[in-house]
């Protein structure tokens, strides 16, 4: 059995699947992709492992904002971010050093 296994991923984020469900998208050029799959799109990021950052939907992060996803950098967990609706991806990867 092997104890653990590399991501090399430079930064993990973390988005709560349940808001974006309840917003039914709300991101990218139509307002009808998830944040997750918007960002990883936006910063032409490869899929699994073999990307240079991680975009990981979770299943419920409990804090449930109406109009936002709930967004949470791996590197700095003690802040979470509340991304509203159709926010611009280029401010949403700056606030989570996501600038590649």
């Amino acid at each position: 059995m092997r104890a653990s296994v590399r991501s090399n991923w430079s930064n993990t984020v973390l988005v709560c699947a349940k808001c974006s469900k309840k917003l039914g998208g709300g991101f990218g050029p139509k307002g009808k992709v998830p944040l997750a799959r918007a960002l990883r799109k936006h910063l032409g990021l490869k899929k699994g492992r073999k990307g240079a950052a991680g975009i990981v939907e979770v299943k419920c992060l409990g804090v449930c904002p109406r109009g936002a996803v709930t967004v949470v950098n791996g590197a700095a967990s003690r802040e979470w971010l509340l991304v509203p609706e159709g926010a611009d991806l280029d401010a949403v990867a700056g606030e989570l050093g996501l600038t590649l």
